[in-house]
């Protein structure tokens, strides 16, 4: 599996903690709902070119995944999105 899915973000080595990086993320049930949290996510990055390189991240998986009707995958496609986000919120928090 692909981590470039529906705003899946680069970077993820395993599976991590089960951790959410911000609250709400419990909340994420739509594709939408996803896209606001992860610019979230991104917002709490350390340097600004940082947050743009993964809301670029965030954007280009969205539009590659924006075809994608199967409410199944895309509830599998958040529950991963929202992995990712936590390992690099972890990763750069371990950082700092």
């Amino acid at each position: 599996m692909s981590s470039h899915k529906l705003g899946c973000l680069p970077g993820r080595q395993g599976w991590g903690s089960q951790m959410a990086p911000l609250p709400g993320a419990e909340l994420v049930q739509t594709p939408l709902q996803l896209y606001r949290y992860l610019l979230r996510c991104c917002r709490q990055l350390p340097t600004k070119g940082i947050q743009e390189h993964y809301k670029h991240a965030v954007r280009q998986s969205f539009r590659v995944h924006s075809d994608e009707d199967n409410p199944e995958r895309i509830l599998q496609i958040i529950k991963r999105a929202i992995e990712d986000a936590d390992w690099i919120m972890n990763k750069y928090k371990k950082q700092n």
